[in-house]
């Protein structure tokens, strides 16, 4: 059995806005039937009262109907409600009528009763539901202005002064209309909450989408290198067998053993644990390169960096290494790492431009800022990273066939202190 009020909490908030809106929609309703019906019988007799308290009633039924249709229409969950909104046209005006009918040939002392409440009363709230029906402000203003201007005709058969007459056309239509900006205005701010609402749903989208783009960036900057140094190596076994060395034996060991270090990383990836030290990559780094016969050189302390510092650095080693073995034809790589001005500076420089892309960049198809053609994987995804610590980073060609690679990432005060003390 569910609780008292479980209905309204498993709405969500715009739901719950609009549940709001429609039942104030419909209290205009019950405040029209209180304020023109059911006072009626305090200033009248009782079969006089009763008749006027009925038509109210009917008026402000056809009201209610015509706001709820209405607001559905405003969602797009029904066609415009013109066969409602003209029905409530010809109810006000068979109220109204019938109000002068009965100020006219009423008792004597209930002229003002009938005409003043219920007659002006039932179109400015026709008026004011009715534009809920619409859109734009000029179709709106029109709305109400017709609803002033028949309520100054029809004072007519009234015999009443033509001031008066506008005076009463006048309360129309000021009334009328604010009735009719308290109306559009709830149907705004419904319509705000909903594209709000859209608005935060999207930006759930964005951010899932941005984090998958995040993961495929991650395990692209992992297996990268890996599967490089796979190829490299299976190609040497490959070689060694037909020449029937024994050292392709410890080259598919070496094959099996990366794969493995491999999978873990990708698990690590997964889980969102993963972070690419700087020590650890300029190690990796030397170790690949010297494996693919590259003479490299790392030079420089990292020693009192901050995490996510070598961190954002050590991606910035690691998309650089594999770049050289996936691009171009280098036989020297120097990575360097020092500190200057608060700043800590890391180069890496290869021989290995054997051609220049539109990009600027060396290497075969895709070059090195697009690491095999993946869009925002390579120097763009660098940037990203580096950013992220308020760092730069700048490729291109220097001399002939040198590539150089630099990313800067400013250092804390403290930070900075601490690693030219180690340097020192």
């Amino acid at each position: 059995m569910r609780r008292p009020g479980g209905w309204w909490r498993v709405k969500s908030t715009p739901e719950k806005v609009e549940t709001y809106t429609r039942w104030s929609f419909h209290f205009f309703g019950v405040i029209e039937i209180l304020a023109l019906g059911v006072t009626a019988y305090g200033r009248t007799g009782v079969g006089l009262a009763t008749a006027l308290c009925l038509l109210v009633t009917a008026h402000a039924a056809v009201c209610m109907l015509v706001s709820a249709r209405a607001l559905d229409w405003t969602r797009g969950r029904r066609p415009q409600p013109v066969r409602q909104m003209w029905a409530l046209v010809v109810v006000s005006a068979v109220v109204s009528t019938t109000a002068v009918v009965i100020a006219e040939r009423g008792p004597s002392g209930e002229v003002e009763t009938a005409a003043g409440s219920v007659y002006g009363g039932v179109l400015c709230y026709a008026a004011g539901v009715i534009t809920l029906g619409v859109r734009g402000w000029r179709r709106r203003v029109a709305v109400v202005g017709a609803f002033a201007v028949g309520a100054g005709l029809l004072t007519f058969p009234l015999e009443m002064p033509l001031l008066a007459s506008v005076v009463l056309a006048g309360l129309v239509m000021v009334t009328g209309g604010f009735l009719a900006a308290t109306s559009i205005f709830s149907l705004w701010l419904l319509n705000a909450v909903y594209a709000l609402d859209d608005a935060k749903e999207t930006r759930v989208r964005l951010a899932v989408a941005e984090e998958r783009l995040r993961f495929g960036r991650d395990l692209h900057d992992v297996m990268g290198r890996n599967l490089a140094v796979i190829a490299l190596k299976s190609e040497l076994a490959v070689q060694l067998s037909r020449r029937g060395r024994p050292e392709a034996v410890e080259q598919m060991i070496e094959v099996q053993r990366i794969a493995q270090e491999s999978q873990r990383e990708v698990r690590d990836v997964v889980r969102g644990y993963r972070e690419a030290a700087l020590e650890v990559e300029l190690a990796g780094a030397r170790g690949v390169l010297s494996a693919a016969g590259i003479v490299s050189e790392v030079t420089g302390e990292t020693a009192g960096l901050p995490a996510e510092v070598q961190s954002a650095l050590g991606w910035v080693v690691r998309e650089a290494t594999t770049n050289v073995l996936r691009h171009g034809d280098a036989k020297k790589v120097a990575v360097t790492v020092r500190m200057s001005e608060g700043r800590v500076v890391l180069t890496v420089e290869n021989d290995g431009v054997a051609e220049t892309t539109g990009d600027g960049l060396p290497g075969g198809p895709g070059g090195p800022g697009r690491s095999g053609g993946t869009g925002g994987s390579g120097l763009s995804g660098l940037r990203e990273r580096l950013s992220a610590v308020d760092g730069t980073l700048e490729a291109g060609p220097v001399g002939r066939g040198v590539f150089r690679l630099t990313a800067e990432v400013p250092l804390p005060a403290t930070a900075a202190g601490a690693a030219l003390g180690v340097a020192s």
